[in-house]
């Protein structure tokens, strides 16, 4: 289990007091099958796997959890197959063709007739909490994944004040003056990989990959007035990623440094290997976290009297 993105809010410490009783409430909204007429549900699985009840694995002050979604897999195409066989039938029949309503109830009643016959997709995303420090990583680049994932989280513990990302100094300029310079904070290298554009409306995008981003050509774009949108990096020869100008991490890889130190524990089960690999995986991140709010001012949530 490594997280290969990374969506990041922030919770106060009033809020990480709250997560004390995070197994029992999350108990009440775990995730069920999809009813016969359902299209989807939404709930909390064990980060254990299938069959298994806990649904929290904690780890000194952190705390993994894992939302799951059961969806009906009803492609687009076989609902308009089958209403279209319908709507030539009346009209087959009546020799005028059904209007908006009727076309309209024809196909509550195709959705109806094929749900219950449909399979059902289940997947998973996993999210953590760094109780000490505030931080809430949730392993998707995806804003809408995120953000439903908060959300599932505010139901089941009733409030919960995580906010996203409010950083002082600009990622964007910050990480354009990284590339320009070439002058990188400590413990930060190049990769191969960005994202040029051009800040205006509707403006040139430059992808670069596999490529040195301090030749020339690069340059030449930077001069130009683009600005750096993603940028790979390299975090003490440990952490591979691409930072993007919201602080969405994506490709995160653990670099082998971190998977030679893995491969020396001893794990002789699938719950001693996952503690092993999130105690190791939180370690790491909490260090780059750390950066973060060092680089671009990301300041922790205060308790409101």
């Amino acid at each position: 289990m490594w997280f290969r993105n990374l969506s990041l809010f922030r919770f106060s410490e009033k809020s990480a007091r709250g997560l004390k009783s995070l197994e029992s409430k999350l108990d009440g909204h775990r995730l069920r099958d999809v009813g016969p007429q359902e299209l989807s549900t939404t709930g909390f699985v064990s980060p254990y796997g299938v069959n298994e009840e806990p649904l929290v694995h904690r780890v000194g002050h952190y705390a993994l959890v894992t939302l799951g979604r059961n969806e009906k897999l009803l492609p687009g195409a076989v609902v308009n197959q089958e209403l279209s066989a319908r709507l030539q039938k009346i009209e087959d029949k009546s020799g005028k063709k059904p209007g908006s309503k009727e076309r309209k109830r024809l196909k509550d009643e195709v959705l109806t007739d094929l749900l219950p016959r449909a399979f059902t997709r289940r997947s998973t995303v996993n999210a953590y909490f760094s109780l000490d420090n505030g931080w809430l990583a949730i392993d998707s680049a995806s804003r809408k994944i995120a953000e439903e994932t908060v959300t599932q989280l505010r139901q089941a513990l009733g409030t919960f004040p995580a906010v996203p990302m409010a950083a002082e100094n600009g990622p964007r300029g910050l990480m354009t003056d990284w590339l320009i310079r070439g002058k990188l904070p400590s413990g930060l290298a190049l990769a191969d990989e960005c994202e040029l554009r051009d800040p205006v409306e509707s403006g040139a995008v430059v992808r670069c990959r596999r490529q040195d981003l301090e030749t020339d050509e690069v340059r030449e774009h930077l001069k130009s007035g683009k600005q750096v949108f993603q940028l790979g990096l390299t975090f003490e020869d440990r952490l591979s990623l691409v930072l993007g100008e919201e602080l969405t991490v994506r490709k995160l890889k653990f670099l082998d440094l971190v998977q030679d130190e893995l491969e020396e524990s001893s794990a002789e089960s699938a719950v001693a290997e996952l503690d092993a690999r999130f105690a190791l995986m939180t370690l790491e991140l909490e260090k780059l976290f750390e950066k973060l709010e060092n680089w671009f001012g990301l300041s922790r949530p205060t308790d409101k009297s």
